[in-house]
């Protein structure tokens, strides 16, 4: 059976350098070259000596390239032009970037129904991460107040993040928190933002990589779960598994755990 050829978008940034390193190392997949904002060459150099493709230009690289799946580590600006111009070449897509959107989510599904390729949209590939959302959702049960509190490296573009996001919807899918209402807030937004109840406060600070922490509150008690991301490393099992999936089962999914079954 075939090697999966896989494309990396966004290979330059600090994802898809991990990324690159990680697709390589599998045997079972080919990496056959990288897309990058900004021209930086021709040429990724891979760690065992050899080199493939990279270029500012996704259309070509897709027609010269021919890639079974594209890992798209872009930002949400770029992913849905992207998204387009790869789901209707008959690509299957996994995609990492933040910021993703309802209404764009639906745009995805559409184009995933109308072409028939495996699509993924995963805010936060870490495991342990999917495992905190499983453990919160089942906390959410017994309280009515929540907070989430998540940090993330000075240079990330949104907040929140889309993970942070992603937590704050499954939390009020099937309820709406209560939110204390201050009679004074001296500085704006001092409660931070607000999905449903739950309030989100994000840090963006130098030394951080991803963080996230849950706290529900009850009359005389607190519940807290927290996830620290401490090496993008650990995002890469995840993404391999990811592509995996979207090769085997051509559908639309959201969340690394409908992929884990968690």
């Amino acid at each position: 059976m075939a090697n999966v050829r896989v494309l990396v978008s966004g290979a330059t940034g600090k994802m898809g350098q991990h990324t690159i390193n990680a697709v390589n190392r599998e045997s079972h997949l080919d990496l056959v070259g990288g897309t990058c904002l900004t021209d930086s060459g021709t040429e990724i150099q891979l760690a065992d000596g050899t080199s493939v493709p990279l270029s500012t230009n996704l259309g070509t690289l897709l027609d010269s390239t021919k890639p079974d799946v594209v890992i798209d580590f872009t930002n949400a600006h770029a992913v849905m032009a992207n998204a387009d111009m790869i789901i209707s070449k008959g690509i299957h897509c996994v995609i990492g970037a933040s910021g993703i959107n309802s209404s764009e989510l639906a745009t995805l599904e559409q184009l995933q129904v109308k072409h028939g390729v495996g699509v993924a949209v995963i805010p936060m590939f870490a495991i342990g991460a999917v495992v905190l959302k499983k453990l919160a959702s089942e906390a959410s049960k017994f309280f009515d107040y929540v907070d989430i509190i998540e940090a993330h490296h000075e240079q990330k573009i949104d907040a929140p993040s889309g993970f942070a996001m992603d937590l704050a919807r499954m939390l009020s899918e099937t309820k709406e928190y209560d939110r204390n209402q201050v009679e004074v807030e001296s500085i704006p937004n001092s409660r931070g933002g607000e999905l449903n109840g739950v309030s989100i406060h994000s840090v963006r600070l130098p030394g951080r990589s991803a963080h996230h922490e849950i706290i529900f509150g009850a009359a005389g008690q607190t519940l807290s779960l927290k996830h620290d991301t401490l090496d993008r490393e650990c995002y890469m099992p995840g993404v391999i598994q990811t592509v995996d999936y979207v090769c085997k089962n051509h559908s639309f999914v959201v969340g690394l755990e409908n992929i884990l079954g968690i």
